[in-house]
């Protein structure tokens, strides 16, 4: 089969496809014949090493190895004692801390299945069991009304994309901020009631101009640092601002105003609030019934397996939109 595979940390160009063995299922585990992998931040991460500029919360990967940890596809073949009721059924899975996605096969336990719904395609199904139970664990953190008026920093991207989907499902007021005008175009496009580029140094002087001076009742950003302590100075006194990542500087650079309440909804603030890791399935399932009913739709850009490298280096200089996904010639639109 084809792989994407990584034999040296360092930049993106150290990501090589090559031709490897077919992985065999062993006992109680199944084969998927990757239609689409998911490509999530970490990722890069990972890649760049110990030496890199990320901090990682998970270790570093054994050399060489296949990175990618989200997979959709059929399962094409199984191990002693499998049901075989899984044969043939299209499927999507987080395979947890066992990397092995960026390739043509991947295999993984029956228990971290999801058989997909009638008409979800892969792309959009692999965006859902990483990103999408993301996106459903930062909404354990608040209940949202048609009284909110919801920011949503980096809306373009793979969980602000479904935040945005999610808060116009329950009637808040939303606005979208993300970076330059096409980005921002698609923010619109999602239902965003007003759509921001944060290019525009006058970005959040037209948020206030619409609604007024700190009008946000609650903050969603994965972003942190100077962009997200200006997105934080728009929400209301005792207003929340949710934070799920710090991709372009730490927690401690986006104070915001005193009398807000910030929380983190990600780690163990994200574990204690579903009752533990062996919860994380429930938040899949969720995303998986919220695409289901129409509530999710993910915008995802797609590369070719063989890309992975240009798709890292994509991401990077987030030069994409919704999340970045690896399409292998199993692919069906």
């Amino acid at each position: 089969m084809r792989a994407v595979r990584l034999h040296a940390f360092g930049p993106a160009a150290n990501l090589r496809a090559e031709t490897v063995e077919d992985p065999a299922p062993a006992p109680g585990q199944v084969r998927v014949a990757v239609e689409a992998a998911g490509v999530h931040l970490i990722d890069t991460v990972l890649r760049a090493g110990p030496r890199g500029a990320g901090a990682s919360p998970l270790p570093f990967p054994e050399l060489p190895t296949i990175p990618g940890r989200e997979v959709a596809g059929t399962v094409d073949a199984l191990g002693d004692g499998t049901d075989p009721s899984w044969l043939g059924r299209r499927v999507a899975a987080h395979l947890g801390m066992v990397p092995g996605g960026y390739a043509e096969a991947a295999v993984t336990t029956p228990d971290r299945l999801h058989p997909l719904p009638d008409g979800l395609p892969a792309d959009h199904a692999v965006a859902l069991v990483g990103t999408g139970r993301m996106t459903v664990g930062v909404l354990r953190f608040t209940d949202l009304t048609p009284a909110d008026i919801v920011l949503v920093l980096a809306a373009a991207g793979g969980i602000g994309a479904l935040l945005t989907q999610y808060a116009k499902h329950r009637g808040a007021t939303v606005v979208g901020a993300a970076g330059g005008r096409a980005k921002a175009d698609a923010v619109a496009a999602l239902g965003a009631d007003l759509a921001v580029d944060y290019t525009d140094p006058a970005w959040a002087d037209r948020v206030r101009a619409a609604y007024g001076e700190r009008p946000v009742s609650v903050l969603f950003e994965g972003v942190g640092g100077g962009l997200a302590a200006t997105a934080a100075g728009l929400v209301a006194p005792a207003g929340t601002h949710l934070s799920y990542g710090n991709a372009s500087g730490g927690p401690e650079d986006a104070p915001g105003p005193a009398d807000i309440v910030r929380r983190p909804a990600v780690g163990p603030a994200l574990l204690e609030r579903i009752g533990g890791p062996r919860n994380m399935r429930l938040l899949e399932e969720e995303a998986m019934a919220l695409a289901a009913d129409g509530t999710f739709t993910p915008l995802v850009t797609r590369f070719p397996l063989a890309e992975a490298a240009r798709a890292h280096e994509a991401l990077e200089g987030r030069a994409t939109t919704g999340k970045v996904v690896l399409v292998t010639d199993h692919f069906r639109d």
